[in-house]
């Protein structure tokens, strides 16, 4: 690699004249998700730009969330960028444990990142993690298991007609399960899709003074819909099953219905990858008619540790990854069905991009997620499927594992809520809400 750069003296010795940074090599943090993946490799046509070489740390999602938190925390030092989203940046930002981005180059602009995702990454105004890719949730279905079923997919459907559907659509005898969902334990996992799911049945994690709700209707309405319909549908043990699990199961045709990331859209569509590339539809994240969706909004973004001793060569790498450039390259490569979505104004401007099937069912999801009124009771929080509050995660990842103990068969939903509300409410007044 180093040959490779020293060769390159045109474009390496120009950019780092005109910046004035040195070479540097940057250890990086990121998810598996499949855009990650296809990034780094990509990553030579950065250092080829910069001179900057780069080391990545690639680890599955409730891993990478525990190690970023752990070294960001504790002044660790082992990251110059770190791949984190909208629950963590805006608090850690007001903490002044990230370095803010807003100082980008006027060739960057800033000002084209969609309001939703500049929103939920800033502080007061002040950008801290630049968007790589935007995602809201949304239904992916198999159009000829639908057909067969005799059944079509509305725009916009309720839980009532997903269930009939996922029943209707199973096939046990040829390993097709009607819906493939969460179940895996972790607050950004299986804890992010039963939120955003209990929102359409009319829970909330508290009420207007910061106690804990698991003790209602609504919360019990939601887990016992959940298991029924995993039950009758449902994969075995998807107890265990988070995004990459049930990606590959869909790609595999094992799926009538998944609800998850828009971004899976371009992969469970890619023929390279999927079984079932020409047969997959689109559509709302499902509701109960009590005025809210069940799709989440999130971003996965990059931001720089504060302390970082590479300041200037980590916000080069971010301005290369989250660019309009990274998009076209990642275009001209791979075609515009596989660019990191949901986080440019722009793209969706792109007449070339909207030709993609999903484009605008990904951007309807994300305009339709209202992170400062996602309930349909009063909360007093931010965020759709996670409560802005830093106490959250670490509470939120011991509520997922009583419910996947629950999707397990080894506790009822009654128990699993009893546990649920007595570990938020003993949490919340330790914290001093209370």
């Amino acid at each position: 690699m180093k040959i490779f750069v020293r060769a390159l003296l045109g474009a390496s010795a120009l950019s780092l004249a005109v910046t004035g940074v040195s070479a540097e090599t940057l250890t990086i943090a990121t998810v598996n998700n499949g855009d990650m993946i296809r990034m780094q490799g990509l990553t030579e046509d950065f250092t080829a730009k910069t001179g900057h070489d780069v080391e990545w740390v690639t680890l599955e999602e409730n891993v990478l969330r525990q190690r970023v938190t752990t070294d960001i925390t504790t002044k660790g030092g082992a990251f110059d960028i770190m791949t984190i989203g909208m629950y963590e940046t805006p608090i850690w930002g007001a903490n002044g444990w990230l370095v803010p981005l807003d100082d980008l180059s006027a060739e960057y602009d800033a000002d084209d990142i969609l309001p939703a995702m500049a929103g939920g990454l800033s502080h007061d105004g002040t950008l801290y993690a630049a968007p790589f890719y935007g995602e809201s949730s949304m239904i992916m279905y198999r159009t000829d298991l639908m057909e067969k079923a005799g059944l079509e997919m509305p725009d916009a459907p309720t839980w009532t007609f997903i269930r009939e559907a996922a029943a209707a659509m199973t096939d046990r005898d040829n390993d097709i399960n009607g819906i493939c969902l969460r179940g895996k334990a972790g607050w950004g996992e299986g804890g992010a899709f039963i939120t955003a799911m209990s929102n359409s049945f009319g829970a909330r994690w508290f009420d207007m003074d910061w106690n804990a709700q698991f003790d209602t209707q609504p919360w019990k309405d939601t887990l016992e819909f959940f298991v029924g319909m995993m039950s009758e549908s449902g994969p075995a043990g998807y107890a265990t099953n988070g995004f990459n699990e049930n990606l590959s199961l869909f790609q595999q045709g094992k799926c009538g219905m998944w609800i998850d990331a828009t971004v899976a859209a371009s992969f469970v569509t890619n023929p390279n990858d999927s079984t079932v590339a020409d047969k997959v539809g689109f559509a709302l994240a499902p509701d109960n008619g009590l005025g809210k969706r069940s799709n989440w909004l999130w971003a996965w973004a990059l931001a720089i540790p504060a302390g970082s001793q590479k300041v200037d060569a980590a916000k080069q790498f971010i301005e290369w990854a989250t660019s309009k450039g990274y998009i076209e390259l990642v275009a001209s490569k791979e075609g515009w069905a596989n660019v990191p979505p949901g986080a440019r104004k722009s793209l969706y401007e792109n007449p070339n991009y909207m030709d993609v099937p999903f484009a605008k069912m990904t951007l309807d999801s994300i305009l339709t997620a209202d992170p400062n009124n996602s309930t349909v009771e009063p909360s007093p929080y931010v965020g759709v499927q996670f409560a802005a509050i830093p106490e959250f995660a670490g509470i939120a990842t011991e509520v997922s594992q009583e419910f996947s103990a629950v999707y397990a068969g080894q506790q009822s939903v009654d128990e699993a809520l009893a546990k649920a509300q007595a570990i938020t409410n003993d949490a919340m007044e330790a914290a001093g809400y209370k």
